[in-house]
């Protein structure tokens, strides 16, 4: 977002996401991958540049979380 000078808002307008899946994202939690498409083409991005993949301890997932 910084690289392209988009604010939170016009993510969410371009991307037609809500805050709530804004709150998803900073918080690091899981969101549909429909939304990751949506953000992806407003950023003009693929979602390489936007998703960074860290492996989870045990202790660390959330409860009823699937290995």
């Amino acid at each position: 977002m910084i690289e392209r000078d988009i604010s939170n808002a016009q993510l969410m307008r371009e991307a037609n996401i809500s805050a709530n899946i804004m709150m998803k994202i900073k918080k690091g939690q899981y969101m549909a991958l429909d939304k990751v498409e949506s953000i992806c083409k407003a950023l003009d991005c693929t979602p390489n540049d936007i998703l960074e993949f860290t492996s989870e301890t045990k202790d660390s997932r959330p409860k009823g979380y699937a290995k």
